[in-house]
């Protein structure tokens, strides 16, 4: 049985809160569309899509070692009408999503191979119901450490998608 599957880091309390807040303040100005559940917030390193062995997905991440590391939240963009948080440049981060995506490719496990952009997704199909421009959001930056990579679920429930996690990788 085929599953649709994603690698992610887990946000912790204070990144989920700063998101949230973010989301609370588009939404006072009047920006509508797919908000991000709070327990959906999250930083994709590789989607895998349709597939039908996570334990060999599990595998393939089993061989990748890493040390826990930081990341900083700390701007906001968009894609087109998908809004979103970024993350400071990390080597770190970097490094394990290279090596996440070759261990990947080894054990022949189709992933998606867009260039990978440290992001948290806040809202899809945005538009603004104001008139102008959507106004300035101030934001205190958060910050969390990386000590976990978990391989995720993604199914479609009766009020949007429902991620489960199926496994996770620790750091060293």
């Amino acid at each position: 049985m085929h599953m649709r599957l994603f690698i992610a880091i887990r946000l912790n309390q204070k990144m989920k809160q700063t998101a949230r807040e973010v989301q609370d303040t588009f939404r006072l100005q009047g920006v509508r569309g797919n908000y991000i559940p709070s327990e959906n917030l999250h930083i994709t390193l590789a989607f895998i899509g349709e597939y039908g062995d996570p334990d060999a997905v599990l595998d393939a991440m089993e061989t990748v070692s890493f040390s826990p590391f930081t990341v900083r939240m700390d701007k906001i963009g968009c894609f087109n009408d998908l809004w979103w948080m970024g993350l400071s440049e990390s080597e770190e981060l970097q490094v394990l999503v290279r090596r996440l995506r070759h261990a990947l490719s080894e054990a022949g496990i189709p992933f998606d191979r867009k260039k990978f952009r440290a992001h948290v997704t806040l809202l899809r199909k945005a538009f603004y119901a104001g008139d102008g421009r959507i106004g300035q959001v101030e934001f205190e930056p958060a910050e969390m450490q990386v000590d976990c990579i978990s391989l995720m679920r993604s199914t479609r429930g009766r009020s949007g998608m429902i991620y489960t996690e199926i496994g996770a990788v620790t750091a060293d």
